[in-house]
C-alpha cells in the first residue's frame, strides 16, 4: 500500500509560508539600515533648510549627511565600551543599557559638549599648509568619509576601535594628500601612536589590580559578607570619587573650567560623601545574604548602572566632536570663505552628532556591546566594576601626565586585563588553592600537570581570536583611515571649488 502524497495545495501553501518567513527576516535585517539612511536624509534636509541661503550650501548639505553617517558609526562602535561590561555581567539588560546610554550620550553632547574645536583636528596638520577654502573643505570631508567608512568596517567585523584615532588618521591622510608630508605635526602623531600601547596596558593593569584586591579581601575570605560590608562601601567611594574627578576634568569643560587639583579635590569630597552614604545601605542590603560569591554580585549592581550612565555622559561630552568637529569646520569655512583657526559649533550641528550617536547605538550597538561584555571574557558584576573604574582612573592619570589616550582602548584593555589576570590567578594563587582545599577538600587541581592547567585556563577565560582581531584593528586604524582619506580627497577636490 502506497503512502498518500501531500496534496499540491499543501505544498504550495508551505512554499508560500517559507517565502513569508524569509521576507520577514530580510525585512528585519534591512530595518536598521533603512532607519539610519532616513536619519542621514533628514539631517541633510534640515541642514539645507537652515543654510539654504549661505554660500557653499550644497557643500554644507553634503557635509551634514556625512557627519550624520559618522555619528551613527560612533554610536554603533564606540559607546559599547561604556555599557558592555554592565550588560555582560547581567547588572542590567541590553534594552536598559541602550536606553541609558542613548539618553546620557545625548545629554553629555548637548549639555557639556565642547563648543570650540580646532579646524585641523588635534593639531595634526599645519593650518597654513591648507589655507585654500576648497582644499580645506575637501580635506575635512575626506577625513569624515574615510573615518566613518573605517569605523563601519570595524563594527562589521566586530572590532571596537578608537573613533578619535580614526578621525586623526583621516585628517592626517587628507592633509598629506593636500600639502605633503611636511604638513604633518609628527611629534603629535608620535604621541598618539604611543597611546596605542599606553591606553590598553594602563587600563588592563589598573583593572587587574582592583580585581586582585577584591579577590584577596572579599572573595577568598571565610566570611565574604562581613568582608563585603567593610570593603564594598570603600570601593564604591573610590568609584564615585574617580567619576566625579573624571567628569569635572573631561565632561564639564564647557560649563566650568576645572584644573587637576580642583578636580582631585572634588573627587575626594565626593568619595567621602559616597562612603558615608553607602556604608549603612550596603549593611542593610547584605542582611540575610548567603556566604557565597553569588550574593556578592548583588552589591555591585547599582554602582555598575551608575557607572554606565556616567561613562556615557562623559563620552558624549568628549567624543561628539569627532563627528561634528570637521562638520562645523566645513560649515564655518563654506559660510565665510576662509579657513579659521577655531570655530564655534552651531547647535544644529551638535544635535546631528548627539542624535546620530544615539541612533547608531540603538540600531547597531548590540553587536559590539555583546563583544565587549560577553565574548572576550566572562564578566560578573565585580569584574565589570573593575573595568568601569579602570576607565575613569586611567583617563585621570593620563590627563595629569599629558598623555593622549583612547577611552575605547582603555575599556577593552581593562576587559583583557581582567581576563588575563584571572588566568594567572587561577593557576598561581596560593590563597585560592588554600581556600579551595579548606572549604571543599579538593586537591586534584593542584596535582594536575602545569601545562594542562594553563591550557584549560586559556580556553575558558580569554578568547585569543578576539584578542588578535581587536589588536590588529587598533594597529591599522590610523594608517588605514589615512590611506582611505587620501584617496577620497583626490576625488572630492575635483568637485569642490
Amino acid at each position: 500500500m502506497t503512502s498518500p502524497q501531500k496534496p499540491t495545495l499543501d505544498k504550495d501553501l508551505e512554499k508560500l509560508s517559507q517565502l513569508e518567513d524569509a521576507t520577514a527576516g530580510l525585512g528585519r535585517r534591512l530595518a536598521a539600515p533603512g532607519i539610519a539612511f532616513l536619519f542621514v536624509v533628514v539631517c541633510a534636509v534640515v541642514a539645507g533648510s537652515l543654510m539654504y541661503d549661505a554660500p557653499g550650501g550644497v557643500v554644507i548639505i553634503a557635509a551634514a549627511a556625512i557627519g550624520a553617517y559618522m555619528a551613527l558609526n560612533i554610536g554603533a562602535n564606540d559607546v559599547a565600551n561604556n555599557v558592555g561590561p554592565a550588560v555582560g555581567s547581567r547588572a542590567m539588560t541590553l534594552v536598559t543599557a541602550l536606553i541609558i546610554a542613548a539618553v546620557f550620550e545625548s545629554a553629555g553632547a548637548l549639555i557639556a559638549g565642547g563648543d570650540v574645536v580646532g579646524t585641523i583636528s588635534k593639531g595634526i596638520i599645519d593650518p597654513a599648509s591648507v589655507s585654500s577654502p576648497s582644499v580645506f573643505m575637501s580635506a575635512m570631508m575626506a577625513a569624515l568619509v574615510a573615518s566613518a567608512l573605517w569605523i563601519n568596517l570595524a563594527t562589521w567585523i566586530g572590532a571596537p576601535v578608537s573613533t578619535t584615532h580614526s578621525i586623526v588618521g583621516g585628517v592626517m591622510g587628507a592633509g598629506i594628500a593636500a600639502a605633503g608630508f611636511s604638513a604633518v605635526n609628527w611629534v603629535t602623531m608620535s604621541s598618539i601612536a604611543a597611546s596605542w600601547v599606553i591606553s590598553p596596558v594602563l587600563g588592563g593593569v589598573i583593572a587587574a589590580l582592583f580585581l586582585a584586591f577584591i579577590k584577596t579581601f572579599i572573595i577568598y575570605q571565610d566570611d565574604k559578607i562581613a568582608a563585603a560590608r567593610r570593603w564594598v562601601p570603600v570601593l564604591i567611594a573610590i568609584m564615585a570619587g574617580a567619576f566625579a574627578a573624571y567628569l569635572a576634568m573631561k565632561g564639564l569643560k564647557k560649563l566650568i573650567k576645572v584644573d587637576l587639583l580642583l578636580a582631585v579635590s572634588i573627587g575626594f569630597g565626593v568619595a567621602i560623601a559616597a562612603w558615608v552614604i553607602t556604608r549603612p545601605l550596603i549593611a542593610k542590603q547584605s542582611e540575610g545574604l548567603e556566604n557565597r560569591n553569588q550574593s556578592l554580585r548583588k552589591l555591585f549592581g547599582i554602582p555598575l548602572i551608575c557607572s554606565a550612565a556616567l561613562l556615557s555622559f562623559a563620552h558624549g561630552a568628549n567624543d561628539v566632536a569627532n563627528a561634528v568637529g570637521p562638520l562645523a569646520a566645513i560649515v564655518h569655512t563654506a559660510g565665510i570663505g576662509e579657513v579659521a583657526a577655531k570655530v564655534t559649533i552651531p547647535l544644529w550641528v551638535m544635535a546631528v552628532g548627539a542624535l546620530g550617536i544615539s541612533f547608531g547605538l540603538l540600531l547597531f550597538g548590540p553587536k559590539l556591546i555583546n563583544m565587549v561584555g560577553q565574548q572576550i571574557t566572562k564578566l560578573n558584576p565585580m569584574r565589570a566594576y573593575c573595568v568601569a573604574l579602570s576607565a575613569a582612573i586611567t583617563v585621570i592619570i593620563a590627563s595629569a601626565l599629558g598623555l593622549p589616550v583612547s577611552s575605547t582602548h582603555i575599556a577593552v584593555g581593562a576587559v583583557f586585563g581582567v581576563g588575563f589576570f584571572r588566568e594567572w590567578y587561577t593557576e598561581n594563587s596560593k590563597r585560592r588553592l588554600s581556600y579551595i582545599e579548606k572549604h571543599t577538600g579538593v586537591q586534584e587541581y593542584k596535582r594536575r600537570p602545569r601545562e594542562d592547567r594553563a591550557d584549560q585556563a586559556r580556553r575558558k577565560l580569554v578568547r585569543r581570536s578576539h584578542f588578535m582581531t581587536i589588536v590588529a584593528a587598533w594597529v591599522v586604524t590610523v594608517p588605514a583611515a589615512a590611506i582611505l582619506s587620501a584617496g577620497i580627497y583626490h576625488i572630492l577636490v575635483r568637485f569642490i571649488a
